[in-house]
């Protein structure tokens, strides 16, 4: 088991008690950005600093070089270090898109960094027996204490999980789109992104993080032959596909299927190709799951 995430250990830099990693940028200025430069405009020191981890770490799908990633950590070190020193006020003091934009970027690092202490995946062949879960599968990470979903970690002087990230991203923001921008570490899940999320651009990159992963086998996929639609167990109703119904709902289209999923399907219309649009408004046809890929996204497992 990794422990809990940021902790100080042996392969950490020393640094003088309170006094903050040599890595970290202070202040909420963008002093150390180029004037004109994208980040620059994004005020959350946090954001910019996740840029060269996920520019260097992450390739064009998705994939992550977890084994370069474990020679950064003293950068993410320092990254965990402006997490949990973040003050409420600072915090507060945010645009709800910038704010929506350090919790995705906080989460998705705090990801990075639980898989890089537990890579490469350990397993037992009992596991991979009687559970039928693949060696390479992130859930064999803390089988017996409940998974990735408990590891405790701080965030401005809090304790946080996964679970409770959730949790506050469903309370304080109206935008299920976000749920898909949340790194699940894992080929099933929607993929990371070469950058951080910024405010000042949050709608056009959680647009274009949609467009992704609908456009990938693991997202959304058509079977015209079978007349059948199959989605990322993402959006079931047991997951988050209650959450689109409010923004998405709708009377007019979809007619045969339950209201949330009519929500899903009017939400994934607005994403996907012309003629995969006019399937799904005109056709009728079954709505099932696509079997959920639990094998790490390591970048030496992609294609495999």
């Amino acid at each position: 088991m990794a422990g809990h995430a940021f902790a100080a250990d042996a392969n950490s830099p020393a640094h003088e008690p309170n006094a903050p990693p040599a890595a970290v940028e202070t202040g909420s200025g963008a002093e150390n950005a180029e004037p004109n430069s994208a980040p620059a405009r994004d005020r959350v020191v946090f954001n910019r600093m996740c840029t060269d981890i996920l520019a260097k770490m992450v390739d064009d799908d998705g994939f992550v070089n977890y084994t370069s990633l474990k020679f950064k950590r003293t950068h993410m070190t320092a990254l965990g270090y402006e997490l949990q020193t973040l003050g409420r006020d600072e915090y507060n003091s945010w645009t709800k898109d910038e704010q929506m934009a350090f919790w995705i970027n906080a989460y998705n690092i705090q990801k990075l960094w639980i898989i890089m202490n537990n890579f490469p995946i350990e397993s037992t062949r009992w596991d991979r027996l009687f559970k039928s879960w693949g060696p390479h599968s992130i859930r064999h990470i803390d089988k017996n204490v409940g998974g990735i979903d408990v590891q405790k970690f701080i965030i401005m002087d809090e304790e946080f999980t996964f679970r409770e990230i959730d949790k506050r991203l469903r309370t304080d923001f109206d935008d299920p789109r976000v749920f898909l921008a949340l790194s699940w570490a894992c080929r099933g899940g929607p993929p990371l992104r070469l950058e951080p999320y910024y405010g000042y651009k949050l709608d056009e990159q959680l647009d274009e993080q949609m467009k992704k992963y609908l456009t990938s086998p693991y997202g959304f996929r058509i079977d015209r032959d079978k007349k059948k639609v199959e989605l990322s167990y993402l959006f079931s109703p047991s997951m988050y596909g209650k959450l689109f119904t409010d923004n998405y709902g709708t009377d007019l289209k979809f007619k045969d299927h339950p209201k949330d999923v009519r929500a899903v399907l009017n939400f994934i219309s607005g994403y996907v190709s012309p003629a995969e649009k006019g399937f799904l408004e005109t056709e009728s046809y079954t709505v099932g799951d696509i079997t959920f890929d639990w094998t790490i996204n390591d970048i030496s497992r992609r294609g495999r």
